[in-house]
């Protein structure tokens, strides 16, 4: 598959570049797809929730009521679950939710990711560029000049851009992320992928 590359005036510099069939040509696999954005989440889940059962509360320990005889249920002391204010029952505890995913699963993944991704035509090659400073107004230019504004974009660069990453990091649907570091999620979730020249290049070197 042949891809025009832009420049940041969103025109056409004379460059076609081919996608990689192995990487973004590929019949994708929605299982995997599943497990990788699953095990994403469960990633950034805290597990810090936590509730106190009846022996964690404070309070007295004597037997409020008879055991039998009294017509309602049988409850010990002030800490009973079934009394206002007692213990909680099977509460959450603080936990890990991280699982692990075999390294083919999740390159598999990235993979399918990206084939869905070439399929929608939502695939823009950018040539290379960077900001002598940081302007956000210059990155809206871009996303305007590219007809991506208005739509959730990750731009995905060579390597690290203090430039172009604070740019964009006050923009609501832009996301600008290392080729080294692109994962599954983020692709699926963006509208419209934008790659530079050269991130093609890391992305090919990841998921061979």
């Amino acid at each position: 598959m042949e891809v025009s590359v832009l420049n940041i005036k969103g025109q056409e510099t004379g460059r076609k570049v081919t996608l990689n069939e192995a990487i973004f040509g590929i019949e994708p696999n929605d299982h995997v797809l599943y497990l990788d954005v699953k095990q994403y989440l469960a990633n950034q889940r805290q597990g810090t929730a936590k509730s106190k059962e009846r022996s964690e509360h404070a309070g007295s320990t004597r037997k409020l009521i008879r055991q039998k005889g009294g017509g309602g249920a049988r409850r010990g002391d002030i800490n009973s679950p079934v009394l206002v204010g007692g213990g909680r029952v099977f509460g959450p505890k603080p936990r890990d939710y991280r699982f692990k995913l075999n390294k083919k699963v999740k390159v598999l993944a990235r993979k399918s990711a990206l084939s869905y991704k070439a399929k929608e035509n939502a695939v823009v090659v950018l040539e290379d560029f960077t900001f002598e400073a940081p302007k956000t107004k210059d990155f809206v230019n871009i996303t305007k000049n590219l007809k991506v504004d208005g739509k959730k974009v990750l731009l995905v660069l060579p390597g690290v851009n203090k430039n172009v990453y604070l740019s964009a990091r006050n923009l609501q649907n832009a996301e600008v992320m290392e080729a080294a570091n692109i994962n599954t999620y983020k692709v699926l979730n963006a509208d419209v992928l934008v790659v530079t020249e050269n991130s093609l290049d890391t992305i090919g070197n990841i998921l061979k």
